[in-house]
């Protein structure tokens, strides 16, 4: 077995990437307050081709050093937009047709693995803040909730492991293999 050198594995560029197809599913972070954890959707995102990133609050934003340093560069390939209020975002992605799924522990949230996503409709993934979460008025806005089922002793998955987990089964889910072709 040999290890594939970058030039082998046939990458986009960022001007390619930038105007292919990409699947209908824009991230919202919701006051997330570390610029690695910010990177790393970022980098995710760009991965699965992801429609976009949404930053509310007190989530940086690009240009930021400790965002590239996890992005890599894919701050620079994956669309983003700022809002200075979690609900603003959700409001413009509601505007746009898009069903607001939040990925929390909550009373009638559904297992991942048992959510059914929608074929024909944008999707917005919410995801909180490190310690608190999805605030509870953004709770109040969602369409629908999803959690990740979990086996340990911690009640809590780090929200750039959490946004790779739901992104992937996502992208699984919605067909996104059928992108590469």
């Amino acid at each position: 077995m040999r290890k594939l050198p970058n030039s082998e594995l046939n990458r986009l560029s960022v001007p390619e990437f930038i105007d292919v197809v990409k699947l209908p599913v824009w991230i919202v972070l919701d006051n997330v307050r570390s610029q690695n954890n910010t990177g790393s959707v970022f980098r995710t995102a760009d991965a699965f081709r992801m429609g976009g990133i949404c930053l509310c609050g007190i989530t940086a934003t690009p240009p930021h050093r400790e965002i590239h340093k996890t992005a890599l560069g894919a701050e620079d390939s994956v669309e983003w937009k700022y809002f200075t209020t979690t609900p603003e975002a959700l409001e413009y992605l509601k505007n746009q047709g898009f069903m607001l799924i939040a990925i929390e522990q909550a009373e009638g949230s559904v297992s991942l693995e048992k959510f059914v996503f929608p074929q024909k409709k944008g999707l917005a993934l919410v995801f909180g803040n490190e310690i608190s979460g999805v605030s509870d008025e953004v709770m109040q806005k969602m369409d629908a909730c999803i959690e990740i089922p979990q086996f340990g002793t911690k009640h809590s998955i780090n929200i750039a492991v959490s946004a790779g987990i739901v992104i992937w089964e996502v992208f699984n889910k919605l067909g996104g293999f059928s992108l590469s072709h």
